[in-house]
């Protein structure tokens, strides 16, 4: 484990890999975080891929520099924090990939800073910058019951309610999204005390869903940021997306209506027998998928 000092955060994370090899940042979901990526960093690392896998602020032993700064959950704090992330560690350009949360994170650097980024892999979602402007208009029935968790987390009750029950909830979600893999119970408790341990999960993830719904204001450091993702800006670097065809929580749409706003070298792929945490289910195809941007 290392740590480095970048933006708001001193973050925590693992690297794997030649030194000087073709630098890869992995970055996981929510409710997962850097073991996700174990299999994953073994395969690339010997293919002379550098992976660089960061705890996302509020998982793990990452934590916030200054108790001042707002524990946001919004699109614009993951971006500005793989910015920050590729700054201090003098990197100034490299392969991102990710799902969920941290696939938003990637999305956000790709489409704002596309010199930062040789190439993007994104799972779950393949466009995952939030249109907040039109949070507001109602989904289909069969999506929206899907997203209960988000507005559990609306009230005072959810809240409370993750407070006490993190690693049994986070525990749900994982059943739930991921209905065909059978993970161990030690492989859920490795993962679970990213959420256990650190103080700052519950105020960050509180923050995101409710941010991302217009619910509560963002860091007004980060104002600028979100006023460029509301136009929804395309993504020029070459991309690849990785749909699970049993997502329990993002099903694979019919049409890929995300393909329009990839104007560079663009790949969609659903794989069958997948869940939600994508890199974890499969390994050597996300993987592949990496491998074959560099």
């Amino acid at each position: 484990m290392k740590r480095v000092q970048a933006g708001v955060l001193d973050i925590a994370y693992r690297e794997v890999g030649p030194p000087d090899g073709k630098p890869a940042v992995l970055l996981h979901g929510f409710p997962y975080d850097v073991h996700a990526y174990d299999a994953v960093a073994e395969r690339l690392a010997s293919e002379g891929v550098r992976c660089l896998i960061p705890y996302l602020r509020g998982y793990g032993p990452t934590r916030f520099r200054d108790a001042a700064t707002p524990r946001s959950g919004e699109q614009a704090a993951l971006g500005a924090d793989l910015l920050a992330f590729l700054d201090a560690l003098g990197i100034e350009r490299a392969w991102l990939a990710g799902y969920d949360w941290g696939g938003r994170a990637a999305c956000v650097v790709a489409a704002l800073w596309p010199e930062r980024a040789a190439g993007l892999v994104s799972c779950g979602v393949g466009y995952n910058i939030q249109n907040i402007p039109a949070s507001g208009k109602p989904a289909a029935p069969d999506v929206e019951h899907r997203l209960w968790y988000q507005y559990y987390l609306h009230g005072a009750r959810g809240r409370a309610g993750l407070a006490a029950n993190r690693a049994q909830f986070c525990a749900l979600l994982w059943r739930l999204w991921s209905p065909t893999w059978l993970f161990s119970e030690e492989i859920y408790a490795r993962t679970a005390r990213s959420f256990e341990e650190n103080p700052d999960f519950v105020d960050v993830v509180v923050h995101s869903y409710r941010h991302r719904f217009g619910l509560v204001p963002g860091d007004p450091a980060l104002v600028a940021i979100e006023a460029r993702l509301a136009a929804q800006p395309n993504i020029s670097v070459p991309s690849v997306v990785l749909l699970g065809a049993d997502d329990g929580v993002g099903p694979p749409p019919v049409e890929d209506t995300d393909a329009r706003h990839f104007t560079g070298p663009y790949r969609c792929a659903i794989v069958a027998g997948v869940g939600h945490n994508f890199p974890q289910e499969a390994p050597d195809a996300f993987a592949e998928a990496l491998l074959g941007l560099l």
